[in-house]
């Protein structure tokens, strides 16, 4: 008899209708289920973790530390231009740029090991207060700021295990649109391209 009542509808909804009537009473209730609730937003992700940038290698590579440990960074989704390329200095200074309006640190939301044993991830970087064009609590997506800037190709080979490939592809078209950096050069190769081409 007790088994059939616990697994009725009828005690399940009166049980949520009570954590419910908890939660608002109690504000550390509260407050778990704002986060829970609130648990799609990359900063309430459990994985994303904050990283001082020590070094930028080129566009979508950098290297991080936290206390003792280091980390190579290879951003998901996206293949930035080669150093040797018409653009490599240029993306690599962007990107620094970048990470410079967050003091030099990032969040990090890893997501795969490569074959060269960096973590896959994406990177966010929280501008400082008073940082121009900038919004409160505005986070800056690199790997989508990357491609929007022309500095960078959404990498689709490799994208798919992406949460934000969605905004990839939209940075893509922004920057076809408005040619930018890559996309202002009609014969401009492809990273990927320009890498099978120097073997």
């Amino acid at each position: 008899m007790l088994k059939k009542l616990l697994n009725s509808p009828v005690f399940l909804l009166a049980s949520i209708a009570i954590i419910a009537l908890a939660a608002a009473h109690s504000p550390k209730t509260k407050s778990v289920v704002e986060a829970a609730a609130d648990s799609t937003s990359p900063r309430a992700i459990s994985m994303s973790e904050q990283w001082s940038v020590v070094s930028v290698a080129d566009g979508d590579t950098i290297t991080v530390k936290r206390d003792a440990e280091t980390k190579k960074i290879r951003f998901c989704g996206i293949d930035t231009v080669e150093k040797q390329q018409k653009l490599g200095p240029q993306a690599k200074s962007y990107l620094q740029s970048l990470i410079d309006k967050g003091n030099g640190t990032v969040i990090v939301i890893p997501i795969e090991q490569d074959r060269y044993g960096r973590t896959v991830a994406e990177v966010f970087v929280k501008p400082r207060p008073g940082t121009p064009g900038y919004q409160s609590e505005e986070e800056i997506f690199l790997n989508g700021e990357m491609v929007r800037a022309g500095f960078a190709r959404h990498y689709t080979r490799y994208s798919g295990n992406c949460p934000n490939k969605e905004v990839i592809e939209q940075s893509e078209l922004r920057a076809i649109k408005n040619r930018a950096g890559f996309w202002s050069d009609p014969n401009a190769v492809p990273p990927w391209e320009f890498r099978k081409r120097g073997r």
